[in-house]
């Protein structure tokens, strides 16, 4: 294993309406159905991925095969679609030939993930992951062979690479920053400008801030990287976790949080309201991070014509759903270092916080 900071270059995809408004609909359909059909589930996935912002390239195998795959804090596995699948989803993205590879090492077990608008299945498997700097050799993974669901279609994506914990990865596999890194952290710096987000792995970026720049959170429950989320704008909690999940494009709370944060303001598609709205303040372990309209609205540009869409969108959650997952809204406006070696989440500090 060897572990060297390097920067890691983010790709930003344009999002249109529809997508954001069908991936609320997708993610109620997710979470009721696996809280209902598991209880309070081990594993609930956040995310269809349609609406997805941000992509990375991860390469796998000697030599190296590069593909686009999202950087996800919302779950802990690795795959990518294989040469053999037979779905047509794979016609139209890039593929890892595992017979080209000389690292590579054959898995006869079966690797089956479900998601709220569908699946994906294949098999598991070995090789050589790198992610920037950081490499894992003799790498377990997920090869996919058969994919189910419009929202893999739609997307760029080639693959997943989950940055979570352990705790929620399918048939035990290890996590990629487990097996790459001796430092186990790594950074986003998300931006609107397509040419300027990144990550860093291991650690932050030193260019632009120092650690005391940060305000660290411990992680209350080692599955995401999940926070004690006191409030939001007006609506106050107790014992509601909120995710920070570099895989969902917005902050997603239940309905009666969202009408308690929102406190009924809409925005018009014309953005013409935008002087309206108010900075709402989510406050986690005492601190305040207060988020502008002009942070967590959305400007959606399809051809010539520019669409604001809410960034905080309400859904109907099951009772006992304790989570908020609080998405690439949230962390555009806050750089976040995740410290999985000492179990914390670190934000730049409101004044050194980058626009």
């Amino acid at each position: 294993m060897t572990s060297q900071a390097e920067r890691i270059p983010l790709v930003k995809r344009q999002l249109t309406h529809e997508q954001l408004l069908a991936s609320k609909a997708t993610l109620e359909r997710q979470v009721e159905e696996g809280y209902l059909s598991q209880g309070k589930a081990k594993e609930i996935h956040l995310k269809d991925y349609m609406n997805t912002q941000y992509m990375a390239e991860v390469s796998i195998g000697t030599p190296a095969q590069k593909f686009m795959v999202i950087p996800d804090t919302g779950s802990s596995n690795v795959w990518v679609y294989d040469a053999d699948c037979t779905s047509v989803v794979c016609l139209y993205h890039k593929t890892f030939d595992h017979a080209k590879s000389t690292t590579f090492k054959a898995d006869t077990e079966k690797f089956v993930l479900h998601y709220g608008s569908g699946g994906v299945s294949g098999v598991q498997a070995y090789d050589t992951v790198q992610f920037g700097g950081a490499v894992a050799k003799d790498f377990h993974m997920g090869l996919i062979q058969n994919v189910d669901g419009i929202a893999f279609l739609a997307s760029d994506m080639c693959g997943i690479l989950g940055l979570a914990y352990n705790t929620i990865s399918m048939y035990g596999m290890p996590t990629f920053v487990d097996a790459s890194l001796k430092t186990k952290n790594f950074s986003f710096y998300l931006h609107s400008n397509p040419d300027e987000s990144y990550m860093m792995m291991p650690g932050f970026d030193e260019d632009i801030s120092k650690l005391e720049d940060y305000h660290f959170h411990n992680v209350i429950e080692e599955r995401y990287y999940s926070l004690n989320l006191e409030s939001f704008g007006e609506a106050k909690f107790s014992g509601i976790k909120g995710v920070i999940d570099s895989g969902t494009s917005l902050i997603v709370g239940d309905k009666a949080s969202v009408a308690k944060i929102l406190k009924g303001a809409t925005v018009a598609q014309d953005c013409s309201d935008m002087d309206k709205l108010e900075t709402l303040d989510v406050v986690i372990d005492g601190v305040s991070y207060p988020l502008t309209p002009e942070q967590y609205v959305l400007r959606i540009t399809q051809g010539t014509e520019t669409q604001c869409v809410m960034g905080i969108m309400g859904a109907a959650f099951p009772a006992g759903f304790d989570y908020m997952i609080i998405g690439d809204v949230f962390l555009r406006a806050y750089p976040a270092y995740f410290d999985k070696e000492n179990n914390q989440v670190g934000f730049m500090r409101p004044a050194a916080a980058t626009e």
